[in-house]
C-alpha cells in the first residue's frame, strides 16, 4: 500500500528570512555600510520606501547603543534603484533610555559619484523596558477575516501598477477598499488589509517600518492612478508585535496642491497598536 507523502512547509524566522537577507548590511568601517538593494522589493521600477526605511533602521540599530526604533523620520530625496548602495550613519546623542542618530542612503550616478537617496533622523530605545500602562481611545480596524479578503493573486490579471514586492508579501485587502481595482473607486481615502511576509516570518520592529508603506496608495480609492512617491515618512513604533498577521489601516483626509497625507495604524494579533505613521506623498493630477 502506497503511503501518502506529507509536505512540511518551513516558516521563516526572524533573522533567517528573505526580508532579513535583503536588508542585511556589510559594515565597511564604523558608521559606513554597504548593501545591494534587491529588485525583489520594487514598485514598478523604484525600490519600495518601507523596505529602504527598514535598511536604514537596521543600520542605526547597529550604530546606536539601543536596538529598537521608537521614532524614525525619513525624507526621500531621489528614487532608489536596485543595485549597490552605501549607508552612512552618525550618532547624534546617546542617553540612558534613548539614543538619537541620523543616516543617509546613497547610490552612484553614471560618473561614479554618490547621490543621496534618503536621509533619516531617528530615536532608539528598548521596547521591552517600556511600562505596561496603556491608555488609548484607539480601536483596531474592522476588517473581514483573511479568507474573505483579496490579494493580488486573486485577480484575473495583474493589477495595473503591480510590482515585484507583492510576491514577497501576504497582503489581503478589505473588499470595501478594493473599488479601484474594479474601476469603481469609492472616493474615500481608505485602505485596509491583513499584512504579513510571504515566507511566514513573524514581525519585529524593523518589519513594521515596511508594513506602513506596503499597501496600495489611498489615492487609488480616491480615483487617481499612477505612482505616488513618498516625500516624507515618520513612523512611531509603540511596542514589539505579537506573532501572527498584522492589520494595517491607512486613511487620507486631505488632497491639495498635488500632495496628500497618509495616516497609518498597525495592529498586531493581540489587538495592540504597535505602530503609527504619517507620510506626505505627491500625486499626479489629470
Amino acid at each position: 500500500m502506497a503511503e501518502a507523502a506529507t509536505a512540511t512547509v518551513r516558516r521563516a524566522t526572524v533573522g533567517d528570512s528573505e526580508f532579513d537577507r535583503d536588508t542585511a548590511l556589510t559594515r565597511r568601517e564604523p558608521g559606513v555600510y554597504d548593501i545591494d538593494l534587491s529588485a525583489g522589493w520594487t514598485i514598478i521600477s523604484a525600490v519600495n520606501g518601507g523596505y529602504l526605511l527598514a535598511i536604514l533602521g537596521r543600520a542605526l540599530a547597529d550604530a546606536l547603543p539601543h536596538g529598537d526604533p521608537f521614532t524614525i523620520s525619513a525624507h526621500y530625496l531621489t528614487a532608489s534603484q536596485p543595485g549597490p548602495a552605501v549607508v552612512r550613519t552618525d550618532v547624534v546623542r546617546t542617553g540612558r533610555t534613548l539614543s538619537t542618530g541620523q543616516a543617509s542612503l546613497l547610490q552612484y550616478d553614471e560618473r561614479g559619484e554618490e547621490v543621496e537617496r534618503i536621509r533619516v533622523l531617528a530615536s532608539y530605545g528598548d521596547l521591552d523596558a517600556l511600562p505596561d500602562d496603556v491608555r488609548t481611545t484607539a480601536t483596531p480596524p474592522v476588517i473581514p477575516p483573511i479568507e474573505q479578503c483579496f490579494g493580488p493573486e486573486d485577480g484575473p490579471a495583474p493589477v495595473d501598477g503591480s510590482s515585484a514586492i507583492t510576491d514577497r508579501l501576504m497582503l489581503k485587502l478589505d473588499p470595501s477598499t478594493l473599488g479601484w481595482a474594479l474601476g469603481q473607486p469609492s472616493g474615500k481615502g481608505e485602505m485596509r488589509a491583513w499584512f504579513g511576509l510571504k515566507d511566514g516570518r513573524d514581525h519585529d520592529p524593523l518589519s513594521l517600518l515596511l508594513a506602513v508603506d506596503a499597501l496600495p496608495p489611498t489615492a487609488f480609492e480616491i480615483g487617481l492612478r499612477g505612482w505616488v512617491p513618498t516625500v516624507e515618512l515618520t513612523v512611531h513604533v509603540r511596542c514589539r508585535p505579537a506573532p501572527g498577521p498584522l492589520r494595517v489601516s491607512i486613511t487620507t483626509r486631505n488632497l491639495a496642491g498635488g500632495f496628500l497625507e497618509e495616516d497609518a495604524e498597525v495592529w498586531d494579533s493581540a489587538d495592540r497598536l504597535v505602530a503609527q505613521s504619517r507620510q506626505l506623498a505627491r500625486v499626479r493630477l489629470g
